[in-house]
């Protein structure tokens, strides 16, 4: 019994104890940095609007660091503008503006040094070189932050939301534009990316390296040099996420590269240079996704082993499938192509005779890329007809046997 009145009264001791600094023009404190040294773990500091040009502000304890109105830091273009090196600590509803650019440091807008439980949310990031950085964190949150960067070269721009070797991550409602990489994860794991718009970057709207057991869902990713790109994990999820218009000679809705074991549901890819263009991965599962107006559908290489795509819709794309191989270790079943022209004698909504995607005129653009030029030539299409006819070229087994007659869904 003594020991429960020990914690009771230690616990309402520290609930007691929390307190409130302010900051501002009138108030006591007319610095965050005053603020910072006076707090101690538990309290909140309420930052007035206005502008704050003060050096790297570091938060060593676990405070709430709240603007009320959104105050402006300033980094002059020297300085990562917030560091926090405390478990629990709070930053919420911050403007925060010209970071320092390094080719050495990551400099950050804000950045997250070896702690668990930290919470990043409502703050709007412009011009940073980084914009938020979380290295080694665990349990930690960004959330709905607004984040814009003008990079003209790769070599000069930093990501957006950079992860480096975490756990547990939340990355929630981020709108990512103008960065090398929107959203960038290496060595994370069990980590969620939800409902962010990761569009205009440089290179890729996401990028995955070495990371597993993750999941995102309900993104967009819009117009990004390269697209998306997913290399060297397992186990990833992926659920109604959106890959548009991203076009060029290297660039894709979704670059998946030596990854195994994923699920892929209900994503939609338009008007990508090629929608999902696959290499070294093996046991991926896609089902109900849309693949429409894009100029390759899919990419699956050779080297690809144990992937099944079922129900879902390719609609309106140049080529459905491109391949560089004739030995096929992958299953197409129950999909729905609208360039098939089979019959349907039973009524069962299921083609009656098999759908082969790869196109004879779309081997030959893969080996010989100038031949784009005889797109919706005769020859191309007498081509195609004949191969139809008298396959020779194309993969024999790579085929949708039970091919749909309607929209899978």
């Amino acid at each position: 019994m003594r020991y429960f009145f020990f914690i009771f009264f230690t616990l309402l001791y520290c609930s007691t104890s929390a307190a409130n600094i302010y900051v501002g023009a009138k108030r006591s404190h007319r610095t965050i940095s005053s603020a910072l040294n006076e707090a101690k773990s538990g309290d909140t500091i309420f930052v007035d609007a206005g502008l704050y040009r003060e050096k790297n502000l570091i938060i060593n304890k676990s405070i709430v660091l709240k603007g009320v109105g959104s105050p402006v830091l300033d980094g002059e273009k020297k300085y990562e503008i917030i560091s926090i090196t405390a478990d629990g600590a709070v930053v919420d509803g911050f403007k925060l503006i010209h970071s320092g650019i390094s080719s050495l440091e990551d400099l950050s807008g804000i950045k997250v040094y070896d702690s668990r439980n930290v919470v990043i949310r409502n703050n709007i990031l412009e011009d940073t070189f980084f914009g938020i950085y979380i290295q080694n964190g665990i349990n930690c949150s960004i959330e709905n932050n607004t984040l814009k960067a003008t990079g003209v070269e790769e070599q000069q721009s930093g990501n957006g939301i950079h992860c480096w070797k975490g756990d547990s991550l939340r990355v929630i409602g981020n709108q990512i534009s103008g960065h090398r990489d929107g959203i960038y994860f290496e060595f994370v794991k069990n980590s969620v990316i939800w409902r962010n718009v990761s569009k205009n970057n440089l290179r890729y709207g996401l990028h995955f390296m070495f990371s597993n057991d993750d999941m995102y869902v309900n993104n967009v990713f819009r117009n990004n040099g390269s697209g998306v790109s997913v290399m060297y994990s397992n186990r990833i999820k992926m659920f109604s996420n959106y890959f548009e218009e991203n076009w060029g000679d290297a660039a894709h809705g979704i670059l998946l590269k030596e990854i195994s074991d994923g699920f892929m549901e209900g994503n939609y890819f338009k008007r990508n240079t090629s929608g999902i263009y696959m290499e070294g991965a093996n046991r991926i599962y896609m089902k109900r996704n849309v693949f429409e107006n894009n100029g390759w559908a899919l990419k699956i290489q050779a080297s690809c082993m144990d992937v099944v795509l079922e129900l879902n819709n390719f609609i309106g794309n140049t080529f459905d499938v491109g391949t560089n191989g004739s030995l096929v270790l992958n299953r197409f079943n129950n999909n729905y192509w609208d360039k098939y022209d089979g019959y349907d004698l039973d009524k069962d909504k299921i083609g009656d005779i098999p759908y082969r995607p790869v196109s004879m005129y779309s081997m030959i653009v893969e080996k010989y890329p100038p031949a784009m030029i005889l797109f919706r030539s005769f020859i191309t299409s007498l081509l195609d007809k004949t191969e139809k006819l008298i396959p020779s070229l194309t993969p024999e087994n790579l085929k949708d046997t039970a091919p749909m007659m309607k929209r899978a869904f």
